[in-house]
C-alpha cells in the first residue's frame, strides 16, 4: 500500500479493495519504523487515527462517502489547532500549551473530505527556518539522507510524505517553508495563491504572507488535497471569495496552450541545478513552445521588502514574549525575529504600498503574454545537516540566504508556486525547479507540473530513493 499515491490508495478504498482501518494501520507502522531516522513527528496520534478510520469504514458500508480524501492517512505541520491535541509550534514556549478546542480551518475541511489525521509533525520552531533543524524536539532529518536537512520550516510534512508515513500532508509558507522541504525530499509542494486557502487557526509567521498547502508525491494528489482546502471561510477574512475549480479533474487540461518563460539573469547557481534547469527548459520547449529569457531587475527587491514584511510583522507577534522570556528561543529564530523590533514604521508601510506596484511590473513584463515562470527551487545542492546548522555564531543569515533566495521574492508577490522534482545532483539528493503561475492558476501549474514531471521521466518510491530514468540514485 505504501508505494501507491494518494489518488491510488483512495480509489482502492472506494473499490472496497483495502479498508480505511487496514491503511491507517499500515500508515501507523510505517510512521513508528521510520520515526527513529527522520524525527518527522511530535506526536503519532495513533488511537484517535484508527477511531477516525473505523468510523470512515462504517460510513463507507452505510454508503456514505465523504469525499475524495475518504479513508486516506496525512499528517499535518504542528502549527494547526486540533480539537483536543496541544499545538507546540516546534517551541519551548508553547510545549506545554492546553489542547486546542477547535480545528483549523483547513483540517476541518480536509475531515470532511474523508481524510485521516495521523498527528503532528516536526518544524523548525515558529514556523521560522529553512532547515528542519530544531533545538528543542531534535532535529527532522531527510528521508532520502539522514544526514542532510530537510528542508523547513515544514520539515515533518515533507518528511513524512517522502518516507511513506502518509499520503500527503499541510505546511505552511511565508517564504519557502512548504516549497523547500518538498524541492529537498523530492516532492511536489504547493504554496497557493495569497488568499486561496484559509489560514484560521494555523499559527503566523507574517500575516501579510503566510499561506497553507499540500505536499505530495504527485501533482494529482496536491490537486486533491487542494480541491479540499480552496475557498472563502468567515473565520479568515483574508480567504478570498473566489470560484474552486475541479483542480484533479483539469491535471491533464489545463497545461493545454501554456506559454512559458524563465530568467533571463538567473544569478549564482550550482552546475549540477543549472544543468536539471536545463533540461527542464528543453522539455518545457519540447512540450510547450520556445520558452523566452526575460530580465526582472527588481527580483532582489522584492526579497528584501517580503523580508522587511516578515520580520516586522514576526517581531510584533513575538516581541513580549521576547522581551520576557528570551531565553525559551533558539538564536536562529531570536536572531531573525528580533530585527523587526528596530525596522522604522515608515519601511514597513513603504513595503506594503510597494507590493501592489512590483505585482504588476512582473505580470505586465516577465507574465506579459506568458502563463508559468520556470526557475530554480534551491541554487545549491542539499546541504548536510552540519553544513547548514543555524545555531552557530554568525551562521544564520548566511544559511537562510542560500537557501531562501529564489522562493521568498514569490511570497512578497502572493504568486501561486509549485515546486516539480526534475532530477538529481551529484550527491544523489533531489533537484526541483518553481512553477510560478498567475493569480488563481493553480490548476494550470498543477497541470504543468504533472506533465513536465512524466517527460522527465520522473519515479518515486516512498521510504526510498526516487530517480529519474537514466540517472543513478
Amino acid at each position: 500500500m505504501l508505494e501507491l499515491t494518494l489518488a491510488q490508495i483512495a480509489a482502492a478504498i472506494r473499490a472496497r479493495q483495502v479498508s480505511c482501518l487496514e491503511v491507517t494501520l499500515a500508515a501507523i507502522e510505517q510512521a513508528e519504523t521510520v520515526q527513529p531516522v527522520t524525527n518527522a513527528f511530535v506526536e503519532i496520534l495513533a488511537d484517535r487515527a484508527l477511531d477516525q478510520a473505523r468510523a470512515l469504514d462504517a460510513e463507507l458500508r452505510a454508503g456514505r462517502l465523504r469525499g475524495p480524501l475518504h479513508g486516506v492517512p496525512l499528517a499535518h505541520k504542528d502549527c494547526f489547532e486540533r480539537a483536543g491535541a496541544a499545538m507546540g509550534v516546534g517551541s519551548k514556549l508553547l510545549a506545554d500549551s492546553a489542547p486546542g478546542a477547535r480545528d483549523a480551518t483547513a483540517l476541518s475541511r480536509l475531515e470532511a473530505a474523508g481524510a485521516v489525521d495521523l498527528g503532528r509533525l516536526n518544524l523548525n520552531e515558529f514556523v521560522a527556518g529553512p532547515t528542519g533543524q530544531n533545538p528543542h524536539l531534535g532535529d527532522c532529518t531527510n528521508a532520502w539522507d539522514a544526514d542532510r536537512i530537510s528542508g523547513g520550516s515544514s520539515s515533518g510534512s515533507g518528511s513524512a510524505v517522502a518516507s511513506g508515513a502518509v499520503y500527503g500532508a499541510l505546511g505552511s509558507d511565508t517564504g519557502g517553508s512548504i516549497r523547500l522541504p518538498a524541492a529537498m525530499q523530492g516532492l511536489f509542494g504547493l504554496k497557493p495563491t495569497y488568499g486561496r486557502v484559509s489560514r484560521a487557526g494555523c499559527f503566523p509567521r507574517a500575516h501579510s504572507l503566510d499561506c497553507v498547502g499540500p505536499m505530495t508525491r504527485t501533482a494529482e494528489d496536491a490537486a486533491l488535497m487542494l480541491g479540499a482546502l480552496a475557498g472563502p471561510d468567515p473565520r479568515d477574512p483574508t480567504a478570498l471569495d473566489a470560484p474552486v475549480p475541479d483542480y484533479a479533474a483539469r491535471i491533464a487540461t489545463a497545461a493545454a496552450g501554456s506559454r512559458l518563460v524563465t530568467l533571463a539573469d538567473p544569478g549564482p547557481m550550482d552546475a549540477d541545478i543549472a544543468a536539471r534547469i536545463e533540461d527542464l527548459l528543453r522539455v518545457a520547449a519540447e512540450l510547450h513552445g520556445p520558452v523566452a529569457r526575460r530580465p526582472f531587475p527588481q527580483f532582489a527587491a522584492c526579497d528584501a521588502l517580503g523580508d522587511v514584511l516578515s520580520k516586522v510583522e514576526a517581531s510584533t507577534l513575538h516581541g513580549h514574549w521576547m522581551a520576557t522570556q528570551g531565553g525559551d528561543y533558539s538564536t536562529a529564530v531570536h536572531s531573525r525575529t528580533e530585527p523587526g523590533l528596530h525596522i522604522p514604521a515608515q519601511r514597513y508601510l513603504e513595503s506594503l504600498a510597494l507590493r501592489a506596484r512590483m505585482l504588476e511590473d512582473f505580470l505586465q513584463t516577465v507574465m506579459a503574454d506568458a502563463d508559468a515562470l520556470i526557475c530554480p527551487a534551491i541554487p545549491i545542492p542539499v546541504p548536510t545537516r552540519i553544513e547548514a546548522d543555524m545555531e552557530g555564531a554568525g551562521r544564520v543569515f548566511p544559511v537562510v540566504a542560500a537557501l531562501t533566495s529564489w522562493t521568498r521574492p514569490f511570497s512578497y508577490l502572493g504568486l501561486p508556486v509549485l515546486t516539480v522534482p526534475i532530477g538529481l545532483d551529484r550527491n544523489g539528493m533531489p533537484v526541483a525547479a518553481q512553477l510560478v503561475g498567475r493569480p488563481f492558476g493553480e490548476a494550470r501549474l498543477l497541470s504543468l507540473g504533472a506533465g513536465l514531471s512524466a517527460a522527465l521521466g520522473w519515479s518515486f518510491t516512498p521510504g526510498l530513493p526516487a530517480r529519474i530514468d537514466g540517472d543513478a540514485a
